[in-house]
């Protein structure tokens, strides 16, 4: 056995939010590194760009339509991953919305719980339905959620945004204190600005793109598949004694 062990070899991964941006490029990696994956979006057809990159690994990749926020489609996902790829290991909760940005008291209850029930909700009733999945093989498994710096420090304009993606580091934490007698171990990424569809309202904005390249120590934003390498390492062997982290995936940011 090598020193490193970056290998998913035998390894069966879902991908939530897997149809673009950073879920496609991890979705993509993780099946580079050998494992089979199931994407997760609304619409199957969003996800065939992400199908088309896991084809050439020589993977199988599946698509299961899925909206997070209903508990019968979490299952669902779970059932059809185990029914056609014959188990799980993995989980990356990636999906996440956020559909207003300007100040805090300008959300209403809508908007607040379209938040937190894709964001958060979603992230820990999968989770609890995947770490049933994995012990059913008993052989452990890696969660990998998706927080972001908005989750580390206030971001102006995205303070719903924000206070989801606190509660998922909190969520990483207390699922990694609590299973790893499991086998299962749970760590979390925090991407800062991310040249994304779902950021583009931040990366378009002058002042808010100034400050990011200023502040970051690397003077730039990050791109998706830069943040699928720590995925991989979270969900493969070489990170065995790593569980309830934040790796901070921001240039240097908060350095």
């Amino acid at each position: 056995m090598p020193v490193t062990d970056f290998s998913l070899a035998g390894k069966v991964a879902i991908v939530t939010g897997g149809s673009r941006g950073i879920g496609r490029s991890i979705a993509i990696a993780l099946a580079e590194a050998g494992a089979d994956v199931c994407v997760a979006a609304r619409k199957v057809e969003a996800l065939e760009e992400t199908l088309a990159g896991i084809k050439p690994t020589g993977r199988r990749g599946i698509a299961v339509p899925t909206n997070v926020r209903d508990l019968a489609a979490l299952e669902n996902l779970v059932i059809e991953t185990k029914r056609q790829l014959g188990r799980i290991d993995i989980l990356v909760n990636n999906a996440a919305t956020n559909p207003v940005f300007g100040p805090v008291h300008n959300i209403d209850e809508r908007a607040w719980d379209a938040i937190m029930n894709t964001n958060v909700k979603s992230a820990f009733f999968l989770s609890k339905l995947v770490r049933e999945a994995i012990g059913e093989h008993g052989e452990g498994g890696s969660i990998i959620n998706v927080s972001s710096t908005g989750g580390i420090r206030a971001s102006m304009g995205l303070g719903g945004y924000s206070v989801s993606k606190a509660a998922i580091i909190m969520l990483t934490q207390v699922c990694a204190k609590e299973w790893g007698v499991d086998g299962i171990r749970v760590n979390c990424i925090a991407p800062g600005l991310i040249k994304t569809e779902f950021s583009r309202a931040l990366w378009e904005n002058e002042a808010i793109l100034k400050n990011s390249l200023t502040t970051a120590a690397l003077r730039r934003i990050g791109e998706p598949d830069e943040m699928a390498g720590a995925v991989v390492y979270f969900a493969s062997a070489a990170s065995s004694f790593v569980s309830g982290q934040t790796l901070i995936l921001d240039g240097g940011g908060i350095a």
